[in-house]
């Protein structure tokens, strides 16, 4: 990868870590084109000098790169394949990085079409939120071919610390499940110790200071416990987004002929909360099934 002045970066996806991976990529002297399917979530981004594309198509057209971080697979799929789409518009050459949480079986898909016009595809899912986001300390977990990941890891160092080539295409989205995996039981250990700390009458915040150094501790606990105890479930991510990248897991895991009840029973408790009118809430609003 040439030097940033001389690289012309696209972002599609300016949400509530979209915009900040996008602006930390701009800070660092790349030039930024954007797309989102609502303008009114970039003008901040279009204030701060970023150039506005009425359409994805627009944008491959002129970009080196192109990273999208949008909803869910089938936004993926409708934004890459056809007509318009990132692969038949990117130029020869061009690293087309999808950071949506997505399936591993449609980052193949779009490596292997990708491939087969002269550009290089990624699947690079990132873990984090906006804390990490904000702070361009996102984990960010890469499948793809070894040259177009050290091409482009200027690009991602400038999002995130913890940032690793996973294996072929398909990995990093394999490499995301398991994290999600991870996180969905932890969450649920997160809000019983909360219930059972606040039923037993003790200080919430003193009794995270205690278990939060401990050997309990995570990072759920230490970013997400805090809003838990000041009532505050506005997003880091979507309990909507979650409940999609569950599905996935466990789409996968039967297709690997292997079971995972703990994520199960954590997309049960998911689902309860979403019909209870929560979806758009943070992960963390998953403490509120116990009220």
């Amino acid at each position: 990868m040439v030097s940033p002045a001389l690289t012309k970066v696209g972002f599609i996806g300016t949400g509530v870590m979209g915009s900040s991976m996008a602006r930390n990529i701009a800070l660092a002297g790349y030039e930024l084109h954007i797309y989102s399917r609502t303008k009114s979530k970039a003008n901040e981004l279009i204030e701060q000098g970023m150039l506005w594309h009425d359409h994805y198509r627009e944008l491959a057209e002129q970009c080196d790169v192109v990273i999208t971080i949008v909803g869910y697979p089938s936004d993926v799929e409708a934004i890459y394949f056809g007509e318009g789409g990132l692969i038949s518009s990117a130029k020869q050459g061009a690293i087309l990085i999808d950071m949506t949480t997505s399936s591993p079986a449609l980052a193949v898909r779009i490596y292997e079409e990708a491939k087969a016009r002269d550009v290089y595809a990624l699947d690079a899912p990132v873990s984090g939120g906006d804390i990490g986001a904000r702070n361009a300390a996102l984990s960010i977990m890469v499948g793809g071919d070894r040259h177009a990941f050290q091409a482009a890891l200027p690009i991602f160092e400038q999002m995130g610390k913890g940032i690793l080539l996973q294996g072929g295409p398909g990995a990093g989205q394999h490499t995301k499940m398991a994290n999600q995996i991870a996180i969905a039981s932890n969450m649920i250990g997160v809000c019983e110790a909360l219930v059972y700390a606040k039923n037993a009458g003790l200080d919430l915040d003193t009794v995270l200071q205690s278990i939060g150094s401990g050997a309990a501790g995570s990072w759920s606990l230490t970013n997400l416990a805090p809003r838990i105890i000041a009532g505050n479930y506005e997003p880091g991510f979507y309990v909507k987004h979650f409940i999609k990248d569950m599905g996935i897991a466990l789409d996968a895991a039967e297709e690997m002929n292997i079971t995972l009840p703990g994520l199960a029973l954590a997309r049960e408790m998911y689902n309860k909360i979403a019909d209870a009118g929560l979806g758009e809430k943070g992960t963390h609003a998953l403490y509120q099934a116990w009220k």
